[in-house]
């Protein structure tokens, strides 16, 4: 752990940073304690005053009709919406996300924001903030928790992973003046325990460009890359990036 944490200042990360983590743990290789100790690196560094940002997104809580991984017959969209168990922060598990923010989901203190198919969980300081009034038509977006770490001038560290999977970029495609916009759909849990099905309209996300638009940004802009454990780690200014993201959407898309 000490090594870990090393490393993490040794990138950039310091007190009192607010910083949302893309991670794989498997690319850090063998670590005295897993999971646990990579999370505690993190908060150690981070100190009283930082906070610790993830995505815990739950995919399988959308609307079945846009399911392509594999697809599902029409027949089976009204049961699915049917039964699908609501959403509910300190109970719906993260899907796809990785083992390290699904840990700090349930690690002591974590708040969890409220939206039902692209929640963030968060760690310090300045948890509460970030999580607050998660809007389900601005998942992304000015109000979502990534333009909370807008706001407070937050960092994104990328450890293990390359820009496809860099959610802050998604700021940018909410900030296009007219940005593709469709329906979505979730289930959730009310405060009687039953499920609800919700639907509402947001912009539509694409991260297909994500890594050409992340080389364009690691050309002209500061991005300290190094190692934490055996992974290849990215840290760089939140703020810089979606600014960056925002221009280079609105020219190249």
């Amino acid at each position: 752990m000490r090594s870990l944490s090393s490393d993490l200042r040794g990138l950039g990360v310091g007190p009192g940073d607010v910083v949302i983590v893309h991670s794989s743990l498997k690319s850090l290789g063998y670590v005295v304690g897993g999971v646990q100790a990579v999370i505690q690196a993190l908060l150690d560094v981070l100190g009283p005053e930082g906070t610790l940002v993830v995505p815990t997104q739950t995919g399988d809580n959308s609307d079945p009709s846009g399911w392509r991984n594999p697809p599902v017959p029409a027949d089976w969209w009204p049961v699915v919406r049917e039964e699908s168990p609501g959403y509910d922060p300190s109970r719906t598990p993260s899907q796809w996300m990785g083992i390290i923010p699904e840990t700090v989901r349930t690690w002591p203190g974590a708040k969890r924001s409220a939206h039902p198919w692209l929640s963030f969980a968060a760690l310090g300081k300045n948890a509460d903030v970030i999580i607050a009034d998660h809007q389900l038509d601005d998942a992304l977006g000015d109000k979502s928790p990534l333009g909370a770490i807008y706001r407070l001038d937050g960092k994104v560290l990328l450890l293990g992973v390359g820009h496809d999977s860099n959610t802050s970029l998604h700021l940018g495609e909410w900030r296009q003046e007219s940005p593709p916009r469709g329906p979505h759909g979730a289930s959730i849990r009310q405060p009687d325990g039953t499920s609800r099905w919700v639907t509402w309209t947001d912009v539509l996300e694409d991260e297909s460009d994500f890594e050409r638009l992340g080389a364009a940004f690691e050309e002209s802009s500061p991005v300290s890359i190094g190692h934490v454990g055996n992974a290849t780690a990215r840290l760089m200014p939140q703020r810089a990036l979606v600014d960056f993201a925002t221009t280079w959407i609105a020219k190249n898309r």
